[in-house]
């Protein structure tokens, strides 16, 4: 990633996402994490767009795995994200950081 350049809110959402599934972040897998931890609907075609968009920057590696013998099931596109991509994160944290310092958020006053 270039130094400087930053995550967007749902490219950082969903980066944070493949770290948290260790291993197991497939698509649907993603989007599943999302909708349970946000409470919100996440189109699968957002979510591979950001995997896409991820992959090209460097961020994150994906590799064609299919099911263990015996188990069945499709062929998956699983998503691991590289030392890039974590650093990205944390640099991205740092920057919200850094912003929220010094901030207080009141009830805006009416009238």
């Amino acid at each position: 990633m270039n130094q400087g350049a930053t995550l967007g809110q749902f490219e950082h959402m969903v980066l944070l996402t493949i770290i948290r599934l260790d291993g197991k972040g497939h698509g649907m897998a993603v989007r599943r994490e999302l909708e349970a931890v946000s409470g919100r609907s996440v189109t699968i075609g957002a979510v591979y767009a950001t995997l896409d968009r991820l992959e090209a920057k460097g961020l994150l590696t994906s590799e064609r795995r299919a099911p263990d013998a015996g188990a069945g099931g499709p062929v998956r596109r699983l998503f691991r994200a590289i030392p890039a991509g974590r650093q990205a994160l944390t640099d991205s944290r740092a920057l919200l950081d850094r912003l929220w310092e010094g901030v207080t958020l009141s009830p805006e006053k009416e009238g």
